[in-house]
Formats: C-alpha cells, structure tokens, sequence
C-alpha cells in the first residue's frame, strides 16, 4: 500500500520574471492543440514542449522521441501523455534522474510540469516520498494527474512557467530554464576538466600531481638535483670520450 502525499502549505508565487520570453511581453505564450491551425504550429508546440521537459535546444537534434511525436501528430495521445513520455523516457532519466537526487530531481519536475517553484522543503519531501515508495513512473503520473496540473493545463496545453507580477518589484528570480539540470553534489563528482595551454603554448598539468609532486620537501628537491646533474656530467663525460676515441 502506498503512503499518502504528505501535507504541506501551499505559499504565494508573487514573483516576476525577467527575460524568458520577448522584452516586455509579461505573458507566457501558451500552445494548445486545441488551437492549432497547420501542421507547422504542431511543430512549434513539439519543440516548446521539448524545451519545457529538457531546457537543453540539442534535444531536438538528438534523442527525440519520434514515435511518441508521431502519436502526438495523428491524434493518438494528447499533449499531457506526450509529456509524461518526455519525463519517462531513457534520456530523460539518464541526463536528469540519474545526475540528481531525490530532492533536487523534484524540484526540477516541479518547475518544468507544475511551471512554478517548490512551496518550501515539506513539498519537496513530499514528493520525494512519492518518488521513493513508487518510483519514478508512479511519482510522473501522480504529478500529472494532479488537481494543480489538471486545473492549469488539462490534456491539451504544454506546461509553462507560471508567475505573478508585482509592479512594485523590478526584477523576480531567475527563469528555470537558466538552472542547471544537476545539484552541486553531481558536479562536485564531475572529473576535472582536460589540460588548458597557457598563451604560451604550455600545458597546465598542475592539477594533476599530487599534492607532495607540487610542494615537494627541499631535501627531497635537492636530491632530485643532484642526481639531474650527475646524470648530466655522466652523459657529457661518456659522449667526449666516445669522440676522442674515433
């Protein structure tokens, strides 16, 4: 048996967003199927939906869902399904699930499905629960079947970033589609990025020595030296004697 979504208090988005969509333009522009007139408008709304779920522009040039866009074209699903396809898919799961944990991958759904931020961090354990006890299939269809999705967007309509505006407030938060896809403890995990040249033409490969290679002990340094230049009067001495003797 499934636990209940745990209770939380739903606070006030009063919140204004800059940039995101044309200057000045302080309302979301909204693609429904309900309102398509030709099939380029459908292409329009595959793509928004695209980067609603994925925020990335490379995802409509590299692991598209074809047959769930072909489904969408000839009426077979509606717009809702084709999102839950986009949240439920290999890519999806692999760029944002597996790169995140619980907590910061609801977040990320809250804000692509639900179009808005997290009440505070009870809503996100909530959901987390959710996510624990039934996975990531039962936590996307418990969200999209949501009152608060149903009411917003129905079967029809691509969710969007949902705000208030406040004219006394200048500028709001960042736009979702400006966050990153990971938390910090994914990134923290990232490997270091590949040797960058000086303006000189050296690399820098400091980064990978250890930290003894990079201060090493002046006993050591000196010994090091020594031997460098023994090495050195060795070589010298043998090549001379290698040329007195021809």
């Amino acid at each position: 048996m499934s636990l209940p979504l745990l209770e939380y208090t739903a606070s006030s988005q009063n919140q204004r967003v800059s940039g995101f969509e044309v200057p000045g333009d302080e309302q979301p522009r909204i693609f429904n199927t309900d309102n398509l007139l030709v099939p380029l408008e459908m292409d329009t709304l595959i793509q928004a939906a695209y980067l609603q779920i994925y925020h990335e522009q490379q995802m409509l040039t590299h692991n598209r869902e074809r047959f769930l866009e072909s489904q969408l074209r000839a009426g077979q699903i509606t717009v809702r399904n084709f999102i839950r396809g986009l949240l439920l898919s290999d890519s999806f799961r692999r760029l944002t699930f597996e790169s995140n944990n619980n907590y910061r991958f609801v977040e990320i759904c809250i804000q692509r499905v639900l179009g808005r931020q997290p009440y505070g961090d009870r809503e996100a354990l909530a959901w987390s629960i959710v996510l624990a006890t039934k996975g990531i299939q039962g936590f996307v269809d418990d969200l999209l079947n949501s009152e608060e999705y149903l009411s917003n967007f129905g079967d029809n309509i691509v969710p969007y970033q949902r705000r208030r505006i406040l004219p006394q407030r200048a500028k709001g938060d960042i736009t979702f589609a400006h966050t990153a896809r990971y938390g910090t403890d994914y990134r923290d995990r990232l490997p270091e990025p590949s040797p960058v040249r000086s303006t000189s033409g050296a690399s820098n490969l400091g980064y990978l020595r250890w930290d003894w290679q990079k201060n090493p002990p002046k006993g050591l340094e000196k010994a090091w030296l020594r031997l460098f230049y023994s090495g050195m009067i060795a070589i010298v001495v043998i090549f001379l004697f290698t040329l007195l003797g021809l």
